[in-house]
């Protein structure tokens, strides 16, 4: 039995108040995904269809209800819905990939901002959780060659899941960052990368990561985090060309430490770039021309 179309707006108010309740983020936003993605449509879809005075049915209602009741408990929205938005792209997601932030969108300006539309150039994604910096810099620069690399087996498969379903023509590698691509150095152009940069021992405040994002991909395996990222950026050293840039991004809280160690490691032009909330988020630095 479907309800009528005013109890469509009194459907979403309950469920927005029950979300905000439980301490979601976002509880009204969550709840028109979570309906829309019970009813198999658009949230355009959903707005369209409740002016028009259509129903969910009882199906429909008892799905979102189910969907709901696990929000409520902090199981990530994008588990719930199987996908997450990443620039233009829509990356499937669930347990065992981190899920990628609006802030990382960051990284790939600052790539695309260094090769431009070069025809050919060299870029690889270390860390890349779901493909989604590496599917995303295929996506809006096809002329650029990509590969990825992840070290978790989970993590890799939604990551060349993800490439085969939005058909981007991106080299996908199982295997550590630290010691990835033997055979190709001193001939990428850009090394980007995502590593895992939370201090150990300072666990994330929010349920939906620190229950559900896997740890491989949080913690950066020292008292400061960067002792992942440094190892990592030693490899994009060596896989870089001279005049090469490494691209990473790091916690907030390291928008000091981590541009002064690769300074220290002879990295020059180094400089750190805020996102768009006006935090510390990503640096770059440069492979010096001997």
């Amino acid at each position: 039995m479907s309800v009528p179309a005013a109890g469509v707006r009194a459907l979403l108010a309950s469920a927005t108040e029950r979300l905000a309740t439980a301490g979601v983020p976002s509880a009204g936003t969550d709840a028109q995904l979570l309906l829309a993605h019970a009813w198999g449509v658009s949230v355009g879809e959903l707005q369209r269809r409740q002016l028009l005075g259509e129903a969910p049915s009882a199906e429909v209602e008892g799905r979102f209800t189910d969907l709901v009741d696990e929000r409520m408990t902090r199981v990530p929205l994008q588990h719930l819905i199987g996908s997450a938005p990443f620039r233009g792209i829509e990356l499937h997601v669930g347990p065992g990939v981190f899920i990628p932030r609006p802030e990382t969108e960051l990284l790939v300006d600052l790539v695309l901002a260094e090769l431009g539309g070069r025809p050919g150039a060299q870029v690889v994604d270390l860390c890349t959780g779901s493909g989604a910096i590496a599917l995303a810099l295929k996506h809006e620069s096809p002329s650029l060659s990509v590969t990825a690399v992840e070290l978790d087996p989970l993590a890799h498969a939604w990551a060349a899941r993800n490439a085969q379903l939005l058909g981007l023509d991106v080299e996908i590698l199982q295997g550590p960052a630290e010691s990835a691509l033997p055979g190709r150095e001193g001939r990428l152009d850009v090394v980007v990368s995502n590593p895992p940069y939370i201090p150990v021992g300072m666990v994330p405040i929010d349920p939906e990561v620190r229950d559900h994002d896997p740890e491989v991909a949080l913690y950066g395996g020292s008292d400061d985090g960067l002792r992942i990222p440094l190892a990592v950026a030693r490899r994009a050293h060596d896989l870089l060309r001279p005049g090469g840039l490494l691209v990473m991004e790091h916690a907030d809280s390291q928008g000091d430490s981590l541009p002064n160690a690769l300074t220290r490691a002879g990295w020059s032009d180094v400089a750190d770039h805020q996102d768009l909330a006006g935090r510390p988020r990503a640096v770059t630095a440069t492979k010096l021309i001997e």
